[in-house]
């Protein structure tokens, strides 16, 4: 730039100011539009909702392998929980599931335990492979995320989960640094959940309160849908409760349609038989 003298620096820098109406954007230019990290995306929900069932409020733990029935034996009646997370499905579940037939679930029922079913499928684009490497191309999210929800319709089916029933998607957390990552999570979901509505279950979806259940909620306030039918956040704050710890605001998911994964990894034992567990709060959709 060539040197100005310091009366020439002044009244060229007014002349910008006024041309920039004192904002750094030209006068007469348009403003910046602010591109939504979610965009809106609208699916055709093929089937009406499946019917709702009565949601049910409560402790409950989760577990990599279905416990022996004994063990959920002593637990009825000495521990909290009235409800158990299962991995009913998926191609990247990190257990083997040896015990988990109908018959399993049926003892269980008749014991008195209600079930929130969780399917573990492809993961999103930006997340760390090294667990789970198989991932979901955003080009084919929508499909992926009903071919998955067909997988995991049939395994409800195949161990007597009645329709109306709910399931939820496990997508562990992400990064957020990539929009089109959040993107192809959330439509992956919509694609879930239309699909199993079709099937006639209800949707859910588990995830990191700061990453999957973060861009859900973005697309909630974009118009998107159709949405899941409930939320398993996880947030380790150790807080029994369902109201959103910060991340979730009180209008999204508020009709009894929440689970907080509250703690994680403890070692708990009730009438003589220990497990290792992750607590949760319910207030919404178990299978029973």
């Amino acid at each position: 730039m060539r040197y100005l003298r310091p009366a020439s620096l002044l009244a060229a820098s007014l002349v910008l100011l006024l041309a920039t109406d004192g904002t750094g954007v030209s006068a007469g230019a348009a403003a910046p539009v602010a591109v939504p990290r979610i965009r809106a995306v609208t699916l055709p929900d093929r089937a009406v909702p499946p019917r709702v069932r009565e949601s049910w409020s409560g402790p409950a733990f989760d577990v990599c392998t279905a416990p022996p029935l004994d063990t959920l034996r002593a637990w009825r009646g000495t521990s909290p929980y009235g409800a158990v997370g299962i991995y009913t499905s998926g191609s990247q579940r990190g257990c083997g599931q040896p015990r988990l037939t109908a018959e399993w679930v049926h003892h269980a029922r008749a014991m008195g335990w209600r079930f929130l079913p969780v399917h573990v499928g492809l993961q999103a684009p930006c997340a760390d492979p090294s667990r789970k490497p198989k991932r979901i191309d955003p080009a084919k999210a929508v499909q992926q995320g009903r071919d998955e929800a067909d997988e995991a319709a049939r395994a409800l089916r195949s161990l007597g989960f009645a329709p109306g029933s709910p399931v939820y998607l496990d997508i562990e957390a992400y990064p957020l640094h990539d929009p089109a990552c959040g993107q192809a999570v959330v439509d992956f979901a919509l694609g879930w959940t239309q699909a199993l509505h079709s099937a006639g279950y209800r949707s859910g979806v588990y995830s990191s309160l700061d990453s999957g259940i973060a861009d859900l909620a973005a697309a909630a306030r974009a118009g998107s849908s159709p949405l899941p039918d409930a939320l398993w956040y996880a947030r380790w704050d150790d807080r029994a409760d369902t109201a959103g710890s910060g991340g979730l605001d009180p209008d999204l998911w508020n009709l009894h349609q929440r689970v907080h994964q509250h703690q994680g990894n403890v070692a708990e034992s009730y009438g003589g038989a220990t497990l290792t567990v992750d607590r949760n709060q319910t207030d919404g959709p178990t299978a029973d």
